[in-house]
């Protein structure tokens, strides 16, 4: 069954439980008031956990539960299904929403093949996640602290990270903010609160809310943490220790899941058995969760400003999960189509794409010229070209800063390595590129 046949069965399944969970939903709220107001004989009083007794063994199955339902505010046809929940952005907000989902498409497009021609090692892109991205990053303060996965650029196209910066990064130049010490990709940007991006998958997860933890502690609080990471990160060991902190120590933190449906390879049918990740949240961390339609930036930005509202007020974390699919390849190391059928990503490439849906949107409310947006890609296409002719032949940073940025003061042992490296590029200069770097 493809991908998008399941989100339709899904969808179906949450009309038909919904009263099922109306009844389980009630039982238990009623009872969590009974409880806390004055224990009952029906009732357990274990430390582990408060719950009824029942005299009639029963197996829990998966099944019992209906699944949470994912919160959308337009349809695939630019249609608010519920005027309520209309954002009432400004057309200048809404237009600046589109042209950076627009930017961050052109420039992904034009950086894949900069890779593919040798000129980068690595790169990723951020097909049909721009809305995610977006949304999400509108409805924040630029106070507020990032830490990324490796899949959010769009954040910070949102908070003005410049085309220079993101290839200057690329191509790990002397103008690149992580001088050169990182793989492409990895942004990083202090004036922005965006921590920078490291490989292993889901090490930012515990890191944000120790960020968030700290946070809360400070006198009139106002910012909060959102950390960014993938479905498959979510399988990692560290994943767990962040929902617990967050949960159990109360921190103002967003947990934000973009769940693009493949990891690096592996469908979400192979990487988990339960309700997607938002299903952890309530019942498995005790954390309020929130499940959106990645695809919607409007359902995005909408939840993502309640997500805030409630971590300030509360002190507490929010699981949420945006629902997308990877319409591109996971990285230029990933051929996608090992693992699925073309005719279903065209699907999400076209009908089910963030970028088409705000498009129909704007044309409904007259804010949509084509003339003008063609023009506009070309302009952002002659300026990524032109930067990466530019980027591509600034020096690399001296060879001799991948000693330094650690310690305060560099240790005995790192000062003899870089003293064995000085004398073999002396002894060997014909073999290394040392005109390309800084000297």
């Amino acid at each position: 069954m493809s991908f998008l046949r399941k989100s339709v069965h899904l969808m179906g399944s949450v009309a038909r439980r919904q009263q099922h969970l109306k009844v389980i939903g009630g039982a238990i709220s009623t009872a969590a008031r009974d409880f806390s107001s004055k224990p009952s004989d029906d009732y357990a009083n274990f430390p582990g956990a408060k719950a009824p007794f029942v005299s009639k063994l029963n197996l829990i199955q998966p099944e019992d539960y209906a699944p949470i339902p994912i919160y959308r505010v337009m349809d695939q046809d630019g249609y608010i299904a519920d005027e309520s929940q209309d954002p009432q952005l400004s057309r200048e907000v809404v237009e600046k929403m589109f042209r950076d989902m627009v930017l961050l498409n052109t420039m992904d497009k034009i950086l894949y093949e900069s890779q593919r021609q040798g000129r980068i090692s690595f790169y990723m892109t951020n097909f049909g996640e721009e809305a995610s991205h977006i949304g999400s990053a509108a409805a924040l303060e630029m106070r507020d602290l990032i830490y990324g996965q490796y899949r959010e650029a769009g954040v910070l196209v949102w908070r003005g990270f410049r085309i220079d910066q993101f290839i200057d990064q690329c191509y790990g130049n002397t103008d690149d903010l992580g001088r050169g010490k990182q793989m492409p990709v990895h942004y990083g940007s202090r004036e922005l609160n965006f921590v920078t991006i490291s490989s292993p998958l889901s090490t930012q997860m515990p890191q944000a809310v120790g960020a968030a933890y700290a946070m809360k502690l400070r006198p009139d609080n106002d910012a909060c943490v959102v950390c960014y990471f993938g479905e498959g990160a979510a399988s990692e060991g560290d994943a767990h220790a962040a929902f617990n902190f967050a949960a159990t120590l109360g921190c103002p933190t967003i947990l934000f899941c973009r769940n693009n449906g493949f990891a690096i390879s592996t469908p979400s049918h192979e990487q988990y058995k339960g309700d997607g990740i938002a299903g952890r949240g309530p019942m498995g961390y005790g954390i309020t969760t929130i499940r959106v339609d990645g695809t919607d930036v409007f359902a995005v930005y909408n939840a993502m400003k309640a997500a805030r509202e409630y971590v300030l007020k509360e002190n507490k974390p929010v699981v949420f999960e945006a629902l997308a699919y990877r319409v591109g390849h996971h990285s230029t190391s990933d051929d996608s189509t090992a693992y699925r059928p073309a005719e279903e990503i065209e699907i999400w490439n076209s009908v089910e794409h963030p970028i088409s849906k705000l498009k129909r949107y704007m044309v409904h409310k007259g804010w949509f010229d084509e003339t003008v947006e063609n023009e506009y890609v070309k302009d952002i296409r002659k300026k990524v070209l032109k930067q990466i002719a530019v980027s591509e032949k600034k020096l690399k940073s001296n060879w001799r800063e991948m000693f330094e940025g650690v310690y305060a003061e560099m240790p005995d042992h790192l000062i003899e390595q870089r003293s064995e490296l000085e004398k073999h590029i002396g002894a060997h200069k014909e073999h290394y590129p040392s005109m390309n770097f800084e000297k």
